[in-house]
């Protein structure tokens, strides 16, 4: 019994002393060397912020409704592009894809080197009638004000197709041939999934056999405030994003008079097997946090790393805590969520069909087929029929040791060292799921701060981006076209082999026949 009481505090010490070792040795400094940046040309943020007001006054909105889509101001938009940016369009050679989306190609001077793709979209979100007096600014009026663009589409994303071509024009002012090809590619649908847009940009690059040393599209951002603990901005690279299921849920009965009622109906049944899908969420996972807590550990507090440190004991209470909290929990499972349902059409009428539609966001590592076998398990009613609606399986993870996580990681850093960078699993979509099939190395990112009020903006009300943050974003694609381009082939040294530069080619419709330029014009903005 003397040995007993003795043991229990020893091992208690040992098992302490255990869990403090690993909270201090376990995690490394994960964070890359910041690249050494050329000084970049000066950015005329006051100039640059009109031109992406200019932008934000073309309401080139994605309806689910899909007859609602206004072709007049797609055509507009690429007007004022061709406008705003001279020296991208006479440099650059353009291809419009399925009438809407743009491509820009930049020819490199080594065609033995895999090129490189830049992605953004030019359509946004509709405005909700019910909160368009919430605006503080007209939402498509492009308005500047407070030291900001205000409009639907600041940040998502005509904030990223506008920061990359004013890094582009600064870059097609010179002449000079780069050693890697570059693509930029904006897609005109991808707020309603990308079909027409991104997926028949990546089938035109598939028809051509070409293929990417990595791709850059929107998902992540410089986050702050974001992390537990963490008071450094942490940068977080989507490296893999979710899918989605819309499974249809369908119930039918004989139907009658309300009167006569029978002890279930038809929406009563149906009701009962939402209920049951959502008392029985899908299995958590701490995978992806994993990567993201590797990154950052060094900046966590002690009590943080020593429960990451020893997940071999405290996992079970990490992922208790996270799950309490929806927005955690979307990172860690397949989630669950009920938002369509139809039943009779009148109220003294038994229904004689009832439909719902839930929605789950999958996580990689399951399919949609595995998510529909779950919930016909957890449902376990014959008398409910489901069916998929529609359908996309998560993405593959890309690698965060590859040569374009580095390049984009260390620009980043190079930008500003006290910036933590770390990968991360996007719960949304993005455009950059149509090319998995055309690169092994997919990211998502724009280099614009967010903290959680911003994040409730971007599909809300009051989206808007500090002209500051802006000029940031045009700083880090040009920095990063540099790198990814580098080494350059200048003027002088394209002289002296015979090397004129490069031309921009043809603008050409892949569906077939040419497409009217409209006439080129001088912004007065610029230089």
């Amino acid at each position: 019994m003397k040995f007993r009481i003795i043991g229990i505090p020893v091992a208690l010490l040992i098992l302490g002393a255990v869990l403090w070792y690993r909270a201090e040795t376990v995690f490394e400094d994960a964070q890359l060397t910041p690249a050494q940046l050329a000084p970049a040309p000066p950015v005329d943020a006051e100039s640059a912020a009109r031109r992406l007001a200019g932008a934000l006054r073309y309401p080139t909105i994605s309806w689910d409704d899909r007859t609602r889509f206004d072709a007049d101001a797609f055509d507009a938009l690429h007007g004022y592009l061709e406008r705003t940016f001279p020296h991208v369009h006479r440099r650059l050679q353009r291809t419009v894809v399925n009438s809407h989306s743009l491509v820009y190609h930049l020819p490199g001077a080594d065609p033995g080197l895999e090129p490189v793709l830049f992605m953004g979209h030019l359509d946004v979100v509709p405005v909700d009638p019910h909160t368009r007096e919430q605006w503080r600014h007209d939402p498509f009026g492009g308005v500047i004000a407070d030291g900001a663009v205000w409009g639907r589409g600041a940040v998502d994303d005509k904030l990223g197709v506008m920061a990359m071509l004013e890094a582009m024009e600064l870059l097609a002012r010179e002449r000079w041939q780069p050693h890697r090809s570059l693509y930029l590619a904006f897609g005109h649908d991808e707020e309603v999934g990308g079909n027409d847009g991104a997926a028949r940009i990546a089938a035109y690059f598939a028809e051509r056999g070409t293929r990417f040393q990595f791709v850059l599209d929107e998902g992540g951002a410089v986050t702050q405030g974001v992390m537990e603990g963490v008071q450094a901005p942490v940068a977080v690279i989507g490296v893999a994003e979710k899918g989605w299921l819309n499974l249809e849920l369908e119930v039918r009965a004989p139907g009658g008079h309300s009167s006569q009622p029978p002890p279930h109906t038809a929406v009563g049944i149906l009701s009962r097997a939402i209920v049951r899908l959502e008392n029985a969420p899908l299995p958590a996972t701490l995978d992806f946090l994993h990567m993201t807590v590797d990154a950052i550990a060094q900046e966590m507090p002690f009590g943080l790393r020593l429960l990451f440190a020893n997940q071999w004991l405290f996992e079970p209470l990490i992922t208790h805590s996270l799950l309490r909290n929806p927005d955690d929990a979307a990172g860690l499972r397949t989630t669950t969520a009920a938002t369509m349902i139809t039943g009779s059409p009148k109220s003294n009428i038994l229904p004689t069909v009832a439909r719902a539609v839930v929605n789950f966001r999958v996580m990689p590592g399951e399919t949609a087929d595995s998510v529909r076998a779950a919930a016909a398990r957890i449902i376990d009613d014959e008398r409910v029929r489901l069916s998929p609606a529609s359908h996309w399986d998560p993405s593959p993870a890309s690698s965060t040791s590859s040569e374009g996580y580095r390049m984009i990681a260390q620009t980043i850093r190079g930008m500003d060292p006290g910036i933590l960078v770390a990968p991360y699993l996007v719960r949304g979509g993005t455009d950059g799921r149509h090319f998995t099939g055309l690169s092994d190395h997919v990211y998502r990112f724009l280099m614009v701060p967010v903290d959680p009020q911003a994040v409730r903006r971007i599909h809300g009300i009051d989206e808007h981006v500090r002209i500051s943050d802006y000029a940031t974003a045009i700083r880090f694609y040009y920095h990063l076209f540099m790198q990814a381009m580098d080494p350059f082939a200048r003027a002088d040294d394209a002289a002296r082999s015979g090397n004129e530069g490069f031309q921009g080619g043809p603008v050409a419709d892949v569906e077939g026949g040419a497409v009217a330029v409209p006439g080129r014009g001088e912004n007065p903005d610029r230089d």
